[in-house]
């Protein structure tokens, strides 16, 4: 029997609710920081430099997150996550300013070119970023696309059924995300997206913990060599 799997819209309240609260944070000390930059006769800080999640931002699970296409003011809260890897979906090339951040931390970037109409998701592509998905040393990643809502929902919503989601919480968690732009082509896409390939390439992985702090698990590849970054896939 397929497990039921709901989406827990308490934890994501709660995580959306951390992220205010970090971000008051910064507020605070940024401020104080002023204060005594002043009194000092030191550097004056801005009080309005706050951490900034890009848009459609939100923890998919434990080191794997979402979002729209990070804006250079998004790159401070995009540093607190401590990213290994970001999957981009969409076809046009990385901007400049982004790649020197990515290589200033150490990031790889796995690009999976989609093209963002109301076409359906071709399957290969989804195949290939579910491989990135499922091997733990890819970790912590960040997956967008230009606003997080269809090809970034089409994903995580595959990765789902993967993880045994019943339809229902699938549908669900990709329209709280798409909201009135939600597309028909795109939930049938994923209700009739076959994750038997993708679970077949699973038979040569292992289960691993990964260490973030809780004892769930991930597929760890037994191969040794990590795929090359910067992927390209049309």
């Amino acid at each position: 029997m397929e497990a039921v799997q709901s989406f827990n819209s308490m934890e994501c309240f709660q995580f959306r609710m951390s992220v205010i609260l970090w971000e008051k944070q910064q507020k605070k000390e940024k401020k104080k920081k002023v204060e005594d930059g002043g009194k000092n006769g030191g550097e004056i800080i801005e009080d309005d430099d706050v951490l900034i999640p890009p848009a459609n931002f939100s923890m998919v699970e434990d080191g794997l997150y979402r979002s729209g296409f990070p804006e250079p003011s998004n790159f401070g809260f995009l540093e607190t996550l401590s990213l290994k890897s970001i999957i981009y979906l969409c076809t046009e090339p990385y901007p400049e300013e982004h790649l020197k951040f990515l290589e200033s931390h150490n990031i790889r970037l796995y690009q999976f070119g989609i093209e963002g109409t109301k076409e359906t998701i071709p399957e290969d592509v989804i195949y290939e970023a579910l491989r990135i998905l499922i091997d733990v040393r890819n970790y912590p990643i960040l997956i967008h696309c230009k606003r997080g809502k269809h090809r970034t929902g089409c994903l995580v919503g595959c990765l789902r059924k993967l993880q045994n989601w019943c339809l229902s919480s699938v549908f669900e968690e990709y329209q709280r995300f798409a909201g009135a732009k939600a597309r028909t082509n795109d939930m049938r896409f994923m209700e009739k997206y076959d994750v038997l390939r993708i679970r077949q390439s699973l038979y040569s992985l292992i289960y691993q913990y990964h260490g973030y702090g809780s004892n769930k698990r991930r597929l760890l590849d037994r191969e040794d060599n990590m795929p090359t970054a910067r992927i390209n896939v049309s």
